[in-house]
């Protein structure tokens, strides 16, 4: 069974076409990076995964289910990172979203418990679980939040650009990391990023996206001058050299250069 079936969709955010008519499949146990340029839909598609954004036209069905809210099937790490747990200690704040449709701070049973510590084992985080989340990184916080997305071993992961702010080097821990778990668990996930580099080496395939349009393929068949070209909407030359591929449009590289956030120079580390 596809962990992500997309059949006719089109999707509006303020009445503008984000994406048109899209049909795709996403295989169970696969791993899709999920590319494009500013604008493209990469959060936008997430958030109609989990049931929070109405389509316009079309349907979207999760193991063979129609998409709602709160679908235990699916863990989600958010591109916003909220900042207003600060104060608690790392268990506490994975322990919040226990719930999984709501975040709070429960009472929790020896399921929930053991949950909250299956967790943190599997990305490695038991020795941050006892600091307060203050004391932590960036990089060290979206350890935790993606020990959230992992409560109740769901079957999909959406992770929304969880690279913003890494070095390269934390990058790469953060893909090997997510690319192990995905691996073990048998699981799907979605990784939405800015950049295709840090991801080479781990995807199984990858769906770019652009003016309302998709592709969804090996890398190979997908980041090509022609296909991107068309999902630009502008001339694009594809150029490969030491083991990196750069997109480029007049001499701009357009993953790096059309992606810079307000916060592009703070670096984070993943690690301790």
């Amino acid at each position: 069974m596809n962990a992500i079936l997309l059949d006719g969709v089109t999707l509006r955010l303020g009445g503008r076409i984000v994406l048109d008519r899209i049909s795709l499949e996403i295989a169970d146990a696969e791993f899709v990076g999920v590319l494009g340029p500013n604008g493209a839909g990469k959060t936008t598609l997430m958030r109609a995964i989990l049931g929070l954004l109405p389509l316009a036209a079309g349907r979207i069905a999760v193991h063979g289910q129609p998409v709602r809210r709160g679908n235990r099937l699916i863990g989600y790490m958010p591109q916003v990172r909220a900042t207003t747990a600060l104060r608690l200690s790392g268990h506490a704040f994975v322990a919040a979203a226990v719930e999984g449709d709501r975040w709070g701070l429960p009472r929790l049973d020896r399921a929930g418990r053991l949950a909250v510590d299956e967790a943190l084992e599997l990305v490695g985080a038991r020795a941050l679980a006892r600091r307060p989340m203050v004391e932590l990184s960036g990089g060290e916080r979206q350890r935790l939040l993606l020990a959230q997305s992992l409560l109740g071993r769901p079957r999909l992961l959406l992770l929304d650009e969880p690279l913003i702010s890494l070095d390269p080097h934390r990058q790469g821990e953060v893909v090997r990391l997510v690319r192990r778990l995905q691996r073990e668990l048998g699981i799907a996930v979605l990784f939405s990023a800015h950049e295709l580099n840090p991801l080479l080496g781990a995807l199984d395939r990858v769906l770019y996206l652009g003016g309302g349009r998709a592709s969804l393929g090996s890398v190979d068949e997908v980041i090509t001058a022609p296909v991107l070209s068309r999902l630009y909407g502008a001339p694009i030359e594809v150029v490969r050299a030491g083991g990196r591929i750069f997109v480029m449009s007049g001499g701009q590289d357009m993953e790096r250069d059309a992606h810079r956030h307000d916060h592009a120079g703070t670096r984070a580390g993943f690690g301790a």
